[in-house]
């Protein structure tokens, strides 16, 4: 589109050559493209971890030994997370792509005298660029020539107004995005009014837009605590699982006789002691819980990027949260209008006054009609709502003229024609201060007008006024128009206050995340009284005796490091925040120890979402950097997700630690059952790697899907974050899971000397008792560990259909390998008597006796 309404002269721009010149010595205007790894790089780098490792030597030794079924498991287990973990690595990778698109819009350029329109990383330093209503910046540059031209730097600021631009023949250099009157505009923003013409003088990372990439490519996202617990834990199981192995094999068959035979069953010994000791449900567990996680929380229309953050959610102590667009819909509304001493707040089914409904029409008047400024848009809706189909609206009307806003006076004016008359009418909007001059108001009008803009201002409200005028027709012909608006006479109509609402559900949210021991945090780029407004209204907390406090970017600037962690314990509210600043208060929380989670939408919050513990990025109006960079995705941005998705976090959390404790207490047994006859000469091997291979049939399900599939505790909004140095394997979980394998060990013990009271052999025949109530009490593990509060009767009422197939098939499964010849064949068993078979499942279900009376116990305590 062609300037018509201002013709720059000189204006011949860089020439073809130059322009190629530049772009071979500078680059394209886009974020550069870090170097990929493949597919094979981060395979190799997932094999070199130690679980991997003994994963694929345990499933080799199994090969070696003629067990392919088991080895061929363990093999395709280490595969399947493999290309889980490639998968999330390449899209981590996205951010910067997102970005660079975002960089490059199209772009009218002058070169060579002429204008063309070119692709935006085609564009060069020095080139000079025409820009319109509506125009995505291309690149950072400095506006030569200007006429009423507004941007939209949200992206940039989080400032929800547009902002105006004046024209410089002198800069050299942009400043910082925000603030009114400058002559620069930033890639990535959007012009929403007026024309110009800009010589750009930066582009590609050198830019604004530029910077935050940089910023965005040199964070590196930690692992969650649960991971680096997890992997330590299994580390320390994977040595003491080899050391008692080789301990085993070497005591077995010294102690046997050093036979070829001995040996064969040392071997058998050391494997049966490995698997006990060997964590590979752990890997299990976390993939399957948050792989399922994820698939809940997407139900609740929250999107996960990154599944470990899923567990992180349970324990994040603070939540910041930018205000446009997040807290607020990002949407200009008018609020409130104020004329002849009354005011009018706008409300579903309320009626305006005839006083206001002047006031509006004029307001509208003073708008364009094709409309890309939000408040002009907002005035638009409101006449349109409570207008329409009145003599207060006119669609027919004819603008004369226009009289554009300029840093002398901050008032647009437009000149209508009516139909059938010859009479103009005039209507002007702008700050309450230049509608005040226009209007001639006296002293005492203007200290009334100033008293009524504070008060609004003091609401968060963003205040204009509003005027009207009528220039006269002459009996021979129309009267010519002034050169400006002074020449009119207005007569002043009143204030109209605008807002960027907050989004309805917001208070409540942020109260329950009080509840729930969440901080909240409101991080934004708008003016401190707005901030301070806002904070109000959605109900942040308020100190005794000092209010909502707030710090400003100023204020950031002149302090340490050092001193804004310490600041920040106490202050929820940050005003006039730029990128780099949000990125720097997301550290100082973390160093304090705090797990962060943060929210946003623009590119200027993707640093910070990158950097949290949890970046929570909004889907719908969110751009796609912020998406990119961030582990969780608001689908449909309504911020009352977010405790759904924290509420979700602790149950899965919960469910983990139940299904590790779980676990920790079955292996005890087995570890125990597969160490006894090193040590007790007369022993036979209780327990083969078959049997074992059969328990896991049980194990592996119980923990992937009975555990990942319980309700969550009647508390687990009501009590406080866990901890962040809170360990998952801690004393006390620790303490019950041995305590409740020691106790399945003993009632285990019991029936082998049962067996042997009732003149049982030592053989097939006791294996047989150990066996089944091993099975027994694996199954009473399973639903002693469903909760630790309520009992296992009590935990019966609550749904669980998985829980009762995995029981059920143990059992059936159980009764076959005991009554089917081949199969106790195969498995070295022999028959039980249903007498005997019913004492193996009294003593299954004794072992967790103990465990019931405790939270029987606990629960009267505290109750």
């Amino acid at each position: 589109m062609k300037l018509t309404q201002f013709d720059p002269s000189g204006a011949t721009g860089l020439s073809e050559a130059e322009a190629a010149l530049r772009l071979q010595r500078e680059g394209f205007n886009e974020m550069p493209q870090g170097a990929r790894r493949g597919v094979l790089s981060i395979a190799f780098e997932v094999m070199r971890e130690p679980m991997f490792l003994l994963l694929v030597g345990c499933g080799s030794l199994y090969l070696l030994m003629g067990e392919l079924s088991d080895a061929l498991m363990l093999l395709a287990f280490v595969f399947v997370v493999m290309g889980i973990t490639i998968v999330q690595e390449r899209r981590t990778e996205r951010a910067l792509d997102a970005l660079r698109d975002l960089s490059s819009p199209r772009a009218l350029v002058i070169r060579d005298g002429q204008q063309r329109r070119i692709a935006g990383r085609e564009v060069v330093r020095g080139d000079q660029i025409l820009l319109s209503e509506g125009d995505r910046v291309p690149a950072d540059a400095v506006l030569r020539y200007a006429l009423n031209v507004a941007a939209d730097e949200s992206l940039l600021t989080g400032e929800s107004v547009p902002v105006r631009k004046t024209s410089s023949q002198n800069a050299a250099g942009t400043g910082k995005p925000g603030g009114d009157d400058l002559p620069e505009v930033f890639s990535g923003s959007l012009i929403t009014r007026g024309q110009g013409l800009a010589e750009v003088v930066a582009t590609g990372v050198n830019t604004e837009l530029g910077k935050i990439g940089r910023a965005l490519e040199s964070i590196e996202p930690a692992k969650t605590p649960l991971q680096n617990e997890t992997g330590r834990i299994i580390k320390q199981l994977a040595l003491i699982g080899i050391a008692l192995c080789a301990v085993t094999i070497v005591a077995y068959g010294l102690t046997r006789g050093n036979t070829p035979q001995s040996w064969e069953q040392a071997i058998l010994a050391g494997i049966a002691m490995a698997m006990a000791v060997l964590p590979e449900e752990f890997p299990v567990i976390l993939t399957v819980f948050l792989a399922m996680g994820a698939w809940r929380i997407s139900r609740c229309r929250v999107l996960t990027r990154r599944m470990p953050a899923i567990e992180t959610l349970g324990a994040a102590t603070v939540l910041c949260t930018d205000k446009t667009g997040t807290l607020t819909l990002n949407r200009m509304t008018v609020r409130q209008l104020h004329a002849g001493g009354q005011s009018f707040v706008a409300s579903e089914g309320a009626k305006m006054p005839e006083a206001f409904r002047w006031l509006l029409e004029y307001g509208v008047l003073a708008s364009k009609k094709e409309i890309f400024d939000p408040m002009e848009r907002a005035l638009h809706q409101m006449g349109n709502e409570y207008l329409g189909k009145t003599e207060h609206w006119h669609e027919q009307w004819e603008m004369v003229r226009d009289y554009p806003l300029s840093p002398e006076l901050l008032a647009v004016t437009h000149v209508w024609r009516a139909p059938g008359t010859d009479n103009l009418v005039v209507a002007t909007k702008g700050a309450p201060e230049a509608i005040a001059e226009l209007c001639r108001l006296d002293e005492v009008q203007r200290i009334a007008m100033a008293a009524q803009v504070g008060k609004m201002a003091g609401e968060g409200l963003r205040v204009l006024g509003v005027a009207r005028a009528i220039w006269p027709a002459k009996a021979d012909s129309r009267a010519p128009l002034p050169d400006g608006p002074n020449d009119f006479v207005f007569e002043f109509l009143g204030l109209v206050g605008l807002e960027d609402p907050i989004r309805p559900t917001v208070p409540a949210t942020i109260q329950e995340c009080y509840r729930a021991g969440i901080r909240v945090i409101m991080i934004t780029g708008d003016h401190p009284a707005t901030a301070q407004s806002i904070a109000k209204q959605i109900g942040l907390r308020i100190l005794p005796g000092a209010g909502i406090k707030v710090i400003t970017g100023s204020d950031l600037e002149a302090i340490s490091n050092e001193e804004l962690t310490r600041r920040i314990r106490d202050v929820d509210v940050f005003a006039r925040v730029v990128p780099e600043q949000k990125l720097r208060l997301v550290n100082s929380l973390k160093a304090n120890g705090e797990i962060v989670a943060m929210t946003g939408d623009g590119v200027n919050d993707a640093p910070a979402l990158k950097a949290a513990h949890i970046g929570i990025a909004m889907g719908g109006r969110g751009t796609d950097v912020a998406r990119e960079a961030s582990a969780l995705i608001l689908l449909d941005d309504d911020f009352s997700s977010i405790v759904q998705a924290i509420r979700l976090g602790r149950r899965i959390y919960d469910n983990i630690k139940k299904a590790v404790a779980y676990t920790v207490a079955i292996h005890v047994p087995i570890a125990g059952l597969s160490m006894a006859p090193v040590f007790v000469a007369d022993l036979p091997l209780m327990l083969l790697p078959v049997h074992i291979v059969f328990l896991e049939l049980i194990i592996d399900p119980a923990c992937s899907l009975i555990f990942e599939s319980e309700g969550a505790e009647k508390d687990v909004m009501l009590r406080p974050p866990r901890k962040p140095d809170e360990q998952l394997f801690n004393a006390r979980v620790v303490s019950i899971s041995l305590m409740q394998g020691v106790f399945v060990l003993a009632s285990i013990f019991f029936m082998f000397w049962v067996a042997g009271m009732q003149g049982q052999p030592l053989d097939d025949s006791r294996r047989s008792f150990v066996f089944a109530t091993l099975v027994f009490a694996n199954l009473a593990l399973i639903m002693t560990n469903r909760s630790w509060n309520r009992t296992i009767v009590t935990m019966f009422r609550e749904p669980n259909a998985v829980l009762w197939w995995i029981l059920g098939g143990a059992a059936v499964m159980l009764v076959l390998v005991l009554n089917v010849p081949v199969l106790r064949t195969l498995l070295h068993l022999n028959a039980l008597q249903p007498k005997e078979f019913g004492f193996c499942l009294l003593a299954g279900l004794a072992s967790v006796g103990w465990f019931e009376v405790y939270k029987l116990v606990r629960k009267n305590i505290h109750p």
